[in-house]
């Protein structure tokens, strides 16, 4: 493979790769810089930049970045693609693809034929040469849906992960944590807790609390406890009560060792959820961020985003009901300030869509990192816009199991309100049943005697 070139104010940059001009395209953020593959300054980085944009697609097929032979989650994502979906497309240069994404006669129905002739890698590219702007202009024409026992998606809704996580998984405080959220109309996506250990036994405890609760109080939503896979496979054969089944995974099968996976064991617990018969096919949750490989020094001289779009290919030979990138979750070694945590929220949202996953975001930071609430109150309405399908809800916006900075209950009231958006319609009706919303969408009130009664009126019985 010939190098890349490109001359920028008389002076011509070169590039080994194409691994390399992805990585020198890509905006500033400080995990490629700590990975060494960062461009050296502005003038390198649009020299790449220019370089990519005449870059043909086709060279992704036949330049894997990460060899067939050394990677399975290479041979996974090469394996799905479809070559007749990409006939439509592969005359394009990653600079014309901008383009025609752009392009008022691109629909969704269209992305939706392309989607499976799109290498992750392809998307990637393209995002590198976006603006935000253009990032959410693309990213909303696509409306993905998945179903449990609500359906997520939908264009004008949007849905909530009610996040009720405690130090020490305390039933009763998850319990008051859980009908807080319900009382501000969170909780359609999923009622997902983090174990705080990895007992087996305490996460069947939280599977079958919260399974208690979505039961006794027939509510049309779904439940996860948020342990490794090998713990949720042996909850099911035990008989426990598991709706979806979650797992961080990463890009590259480097990092995936260092979870404790592989694609066999994702399989072997997709079809474990499935033998239960809980609710629809779609039973995977999986959750992703920028930088995993570079800690797990899997990254293989890549850039990290370019490495987060390849977890979403290996995410969607699942068939998802969810995926969601916890975008600043790592700490600034990766996303150093605002501006790189909301860049990265928005290509981790577009690329996910263009792959036609059920996206979501958790838009958070951790506290030695160069931002404030302000700049997630920005990242969440920029998602918001783009169509992202559901966000978290933690009480106080500080889960105080995890240590980190999210959005609250009272930021889903927010967004919903100011961009018209309901939650799930199935969820939207029990809301109105019990008398949270009232029959206009709203919620009904947030008096402290109204919370008080409706609380009475939901706590499962026997649960004080």
């Amino acid at each position: 493979m010939a190098p890349y070139r490109a001359t920028v104010s008389n002076k011509t940059f070169s590039f080994k790769n194409l691994g390399e001009v992805l990585a020198k395209a890509t905006p500033e953020r400080s995990g490629d810089i700590l990975a060494k593959v960062a461009a050296q300054d502005a003038e390198e980085r649009v020299a790449a930049q220019w370089c990519l944009a005449d870059v043909p697609l086709k060279d992704f097929v036949t330049y894997p970045l990460i060899p067939y032979e050394e990677d399975e989650v290479t041979r996974l994502i090469c394996d799905s693609w479809e070559k007749e979906s990409f006939k439509d497309i592969s005359h394009h240069t990653v600079g014309s693809f901008r383009e025609f994404l752009l392009a008022s006669s691109t629909t969704d129905e269209l992305l939706l034929k392309i989607s499976p002739g799109l290498l992750p890698e392809m998307v990637a590219a393209v995002s590198k040469l976006m603006r935000n702007q253009d990032l959410i202009s693309v990213a909303q024409k696509a409306q993905v849906k998945t179903r449990f026992r609500s359906t997520v998606g939908k264009k004008g809704h949007l849905s909530i992960r009610l996040q009720p996580n405690h130090p020490t998984d305390d039933l009763k405080a998850i319990t008051a944590a859980v009908l807080d959220g319900i009382l501000y109309g969170c909780g359609d996506a999923v009622i997902g807790v983090n174990p705080a250990t990895d007992s087996l036994e305490r996460m069947m405890d939280l599977q079958k609390l919260l399974a208690r609760i979505i039961e006794g109080l027939a509510i049309p939503t779904q439940s996860c406890v948020l342990g490794h896979v090998t713990h949720q496979i042996a909850a099911i054969s035990k008989g426990s009560p598991v709706d979806l089944v979650f797992q961080s995974i990463g890009g590259t099968e480097l990092t995936n060792k260092s979870f404790g996976i592989q694609t066999s064991l994702l399989k072997e617990a997709q079809e474990a959820a499935l033998s239960l018969g809980r609710g629809g096919n779609q039973v995977m949750y999986f959750e992703t961020g920028q930088g995993s490989c570079l800690s797990a020094r899997g990254h293989h001289g890549l850039d990290q985003q370019t490495l987060e779009a390849r977890a979403y290919g290996l995410a969607r030979c699942f068939n998802p009901f969810l995926v969601n990138s916890v975008v600043g979750f790592i700490g600034p070694e990766y996303l150093y300030d605002g501006k790189q945590i909301i860049r990265a929220g928005l290509e981790d949202h577009f690329c996910g869509k263009m792959l036609r996953l059920p996206m979501g975001c958790d838009v958070c930071y951790t506290n030695h990192a160069q931002v404030d609430q302000d700049d997630m109150d920005s990242l969440l309405t920029l998602l918001g816009v783009a169509g992202c399908n559901y966000f978290m809800g933690v009480p106080g916006a500080d889960d105080i199991m995890l240590n980190y900075q999210s959005t609250s209950f009272h930021d889903a009231a927010y967004l919903r309100e100011v961009l018209q958006l309901r939650p799930a319609p199935e969820f939207e009706v029990w809301l109105k049943q019990v008398g949270i919303f009232d029959d206009s969408g709203k919620l009904s009130s947030l008096e402290p005697q109204v919370f008080r009664n409706v609380a009475s009126t939901l706590l499962p019985k026997g649960n004080s």
